[in-house]
């Protein structure tokens, strides 16, 4: 029977017990449905993982007891940073999810000129949560035991000269592919449009800063599956899907 792994943002330790957080703590109770003694895998995103018990259930609090830390990875030899132009609604969240399913380390959500999304008030660090919590997720049900990093919502202009490692940006005009190329460090920054894709400015700026614009075939990818198809193809080719 598959026990169920749980993250959290706590200090954890072997032997301690910790109470969860509501949001957790509702996970385990309504969600997952588990009770006192059942079996869950905890970790908080720092390689390593606890094998632990429920100590408590009830509606006021849900608590855990620690068994011993066990050190596991399942983390790619190579390290992948994606810059991803903010999308509507679903096809963003998905984008988020299969990301740290295919082995991202870093994520940052940006501004782009064919943007549609237009964040009013609170709503940007409303979506920053939601997203984060989308990774928290998918890292729960991935296996991993590191914890992909969501940077800041930024313009493109402002991340573009921050960036390190070998640069592409997802071009279906472009005549270089993937294969031609080879990471620097093993490290290599991913930038994928919109649904409108890139301005021709945007293009301009980001060639500018070292990005060497690729294609993925000789089809016209939508935004999710552009970001999921080039993260597959760099795991083929220089990280861990061989």
């Amino acid at each position: 029977m598959r026990v169920s792994r749980l993250y959290t943002p706590l200090t954890l330790n072997p032997g301690q017990t910790v109470e969860l957080d509501d949001d957790s703590a509702h996970y385990l109770r309504s969600v997952l449905r588990l009770k006192t003694d059942d079996a869950i895998v905890l970790f908080n995103g720092d390689g390593n993982e606890f094998q632990c018990r429920i100590d408590e259930v009830t509606r006021k609090a849900v608590r855990i007891a620690l068994g011993q830390r066990q050190g596991r990875t399942v983390e790619s030899p190579l390290h992948i940073t994606l810059g991803l132009g903010i999308s509507r609604g679903d096809r963003m969240d998905l984008s988020v999810q299969k990301a740290v399913e295919l082995g991202v380390n870093q994520i940052t959500p940006l501004l782009t000129e064919r943007c549609v999304v237009q964040f009013k008030g609170e709503t940007k660090p409303q979506r920053w949560l939601h997203w984060q919590k989308i990774i928290e997720h998918a890292t729960e049900q991935s296996g991993r035991t590191v914890l992909p990093a969501l940077s800041a919502i930024e313009p493109l202009y402002n991340w573009v000269d921050n960036q390190h490692g070998l640069k592409v940006f997802l071009d279906p005009y472009a005549q270089t592919s993937l294969a031609e190329l080879q990471p620097e460090d093993m490290k290599v920054t991913l930038l994928t449009g919109p649904e409108g894709g890139f301005a021709g400015q945007e293009r301009e700026l980001a060639q500018a800063a070292g990005f060497i614009p690729v294609r993925l075939g000789q089809r016209i990818l939508r935004t999710e599956t552009a970001s999921l198809t080039a993260l597959a193809a760099v795991q083929m080719l220089w990280g861990d899907f061989k």
